[in-house]
């Protein structure tokens, strides 16, 4: 699926946790235009009732990718694994608007610089330094990283079945 009007390739599905396990669906984000929008999109495409625990994943190729927690009535809390993500049309400025971080052109290439709530995952199983580390591993593409990610979270079957 591609995010307008960015020509990179984008995939992203939500995970709810039930009590037989995590369930997903691949969520179509290709008219989100603000960060409500994602909130939407992912209780529509999971039929949610608005008291569960959702992990929405989003990769964009090679570039980056960004997990947004939706836990009830709690604000969402978002990591996304490149803070100049946003320097990107669509849904990377929505993604950095939700990590608070507001990235400029003029902004050093310093490499991939994590940001937003880097302990989003904790209670789930992995910290927020395996977090940090998995993102800056040199080499590895954000999909990778969000199987491993997947993979500590019990998901991963889901994830594959959505890819």
């Amino acid at each position: 699926m591609s995010s307008s009007p960015s020509a990179s390739s984008v995939f992203s599905a939500a995970f709810v946790r039930t009590p037989d396990g995590w369930k997903g669906a691949e969520v179509d984000l290709g008219s989100a235009e603000m960060a409500d929008d994602l909130g939407d999109a992912v209780a529509e495409h999971l039929g949610l009732d608005g008291d569960e625990l959702v992990l929405l994943c989003v990769e964009v190729e090679d570039e980056w990718f960004g997990i947004v927690r939706y836990d009830g009535d709690e604000e969402p809390r978002t990591f996304l694994s490149d803070a100049q993500a946003g320097l990107s049309e669509g849904i990377g400025e929505i993604f950095s608007d939700l990590a608070g971080v507001a990235p400029t052109k003029e902004t050093p290439e310093i490499g991939v610089r994590p940001a937003g709530d880097f302990e989003l995952l904790d209670d789930l199983g992995v910290t927020s330094e395996e977090l940090i580390e998995l993102s800056m591993e040199e080499g590895v593409l954000p999909a990778d990283t969000l199987s491993v990610i997947a993979e500590r979270l019990s998901f991963a079957d889901e994830l594959d079945r959505l890819r």
